[in-house]
């Protein structure tokens, strides 16, 4: 068997067909370390100087997406937030397209306007990221009102940070959400930190964020391990289960850890605003790595070969991006949107 064709037919991981797959943690790794492997490589191009946007990265942060990869459909709705990238991947939406966007080319997700903060797919149901705290938790709750009025069995996936939690807008749509029995996941990855501020300084002590959801009216509220893929993956095939058969909304709080600055591709360990020995304890409980332990013999021969496949897959990416071109200077302006 050709040996590329071998490597497609383990994973066409660019429309997550991946039921073939019998082994669950083979599946949920197999998602993670293409997230991972993305993040990485945009972490070391952004020297070059040549992605002239902001990034918000996920590097330590994959089994949230990774679990929702595994049980949304292609027809559901998601939205994310300036953290987006797992999220929109997760989705389906197109690597070519994403890397295209961050170089603010004219064959980006948003056409080169948008950059990092604003990924969009709506061919595979994948309706945007915001740069603002909180913004895209009413639009992922009108589409959950969409999907209830169309009753096609669809759902929304509204992915958020511990720091959204402080808007009013989580707080109304959450209430709306529930009055209504709307089908939406409010997927929210707390990884302590709002930039530099830790949760103690935000929040008041003792606070559980997810027995704060059920107060607002929640039928289920979860509360789980963040970097446990399994874990994860279990809770949210629940939730999408509940979700679907008229449960209303169900609000999910996963606890996990960014390992690179809030806002760049560096390491920022060096302004000391998070505690050496909290850093290393979170690297123990990286989620591919966890997965990578419980690989089978076999498993480890064809994974050797996915991470080549992805690795030039990447690549291509990279590539395409930068021969695409710049929108020109009428495209600047066309579908865009303001008031007078």
């Amino acid at each position: 068997m050709d040996e590329n064709f071998r490597i497609r037919k383990i994973l066409d991981m660019q429309e997550l067909n991946i039921q073939e797959i019998k082994n669950l943690n083979y599946k949920l790794l197999m998602v993670m370390k293409r997230i991972r492997e993305v993040e990485l490589s945009i972490s070391k191009e952004y020297k070059n100087q040549e992605i002239r946007c902001p990034v918000h990265l996920s590097v330590g942060q994959e089994a949230a997406a990774a679990a929702i990869a595994l049980n949304i459909n292609k027809t559901d709705y998601s939205v994310s937030t300036h953290r987006g990238h797992a999220h929109y991947l997760a989705k389906g939406g197109d690597l070519k397209a994403m890397i295209s966007e961050l170089y603010g080319k004219k064959t980006g997700c948003s056409k080169g306007k948008g950059g990092s903060m604003h990924l969009i797919d709506k061919e595979v149901g994948f309706m945007g990221t915001s740069a603002i705290v909180g913004n895209s938790i009413a639009t992922g709750t009108g589409l959950a009102e969409a999907a209830k009025l169309n009753s096609k069995g669809q759902i929304s996936v509204i992915h958020i940070g511990d720091g959204a939690l402080e808007e009013g807008v989580f707080y109304e749509s959450l209430n709306y959400a529930c009055l209504k029995q709307l089908p939406a996941i409010y997927l929210c990855e707390n990884n302590f930190y709002s930039v530099y501020s830790p949760l103690k300084v935000r929040q008041p002590p003792n606070r559980d964020i997810s027995a704060l959801a059920k107060a607002i009216g929640t039928k289920f509220s979860y509360k789980c391990k963040g970097n446990d893929p399994v874990n994860a993956h279990n809770i949210v095939q629940k939730a999408i289960y509940q979700c679907r058969n008229n449960y209303g909304p169900i609000f999910i709080e996963y606890e996990t850890y960014r390992w690179l600055e809030h806002c760049g591709p560096n390491n920022d360990d060096n302004l000391n605003y998070r505690d050496q020995k909290e850093i290393a304890d979170w690297r123990e409980k990286d989620p591919i790595k966890i997965l990578e332990r419980k690989l089978t013999q076999k498993e480890s021969k064809d994974y050797e070969l996915y991470k080549v496949y992805i690795k030039n897959e990447i690549a291509e990416a990279f590539q395409y991006a930068k021969d695409s071109k710049p929108p020109n200077y009428i495209e600047a302006f066309t579908e865009i949107y303001s008031s007078k």
